[in-house]
This record gives structure tokens, C-alpha cells and sequence, in this order.
């Protein structure tokens, strides 16, 4: 590869996956002692899509920009926790 693009080396789990991203696309990561990554298993089907539903909305609200109004929801789905 050259210096602006890394070449993953991704689980066969995930090989249909494109392993090659440019480094603008990467962020420094700061290390979190407290930082724990909980992993789910991922239903994908054959031609990789995955399928979410909402199930509650938790909070709306208007985040108000320079000259417009953005409405955001929060949303629980399924196979999700609320945090």
C-alpha cells in the first residue's frame, strides 16, 4: 500500500468487507482505561444486509443551527440497549 492508505487484515467473518481504507478516514484513538467494547453477534444475511427496527422513541429536541432548525430524535431499536 502507499503512505495514505492502510490495508486491514479483517476475520474471514468479515470478507466481504472492503480492507482498505485512506488514512483521512482514520482517527487517533485515545486510550480509555474505563473504555470496554461489548460485543453483540450480527445476524448479516447472504448479500450482507442487516435489519433494524425501532422500537421506542426516548427524546426529541430542535438543535438550532446558524440559519435552520435540525429536529433529532433518539431512538431504542431492537437487539439494542438504552444508554
Amino acid at each position: 500500500m502507499n503512505p495514505i492508505a492502510y490495508l486491514l487484515n479483517l476475520p474471514i467473518d468479515l470478507k466481504h468487507v472492503h480492507n482498505i481504507f485512506h488514512i483521512l478516514q482514520l482517527r487517533k484513538y485515545v486510550l480509555d482505561p474505563d473504555h470496554a467494547f461489548i460485543i453483540e453477534a450480527i445476524e448479516v444475511t447472504e448479500d450482507l444486509a442487516y435489519e433494524e427496527r425501532p422500537v421506542h422513541i426516548l427524546d426529541r429536541r430542535i438543535k438550532q443551527m446558524r440559519n435552520k432548525q435540525m429536529p433529532l430524535v433518539k431512538v431504542l431499536w431492537a437487539k439494542h440497549t438504552s444508554s
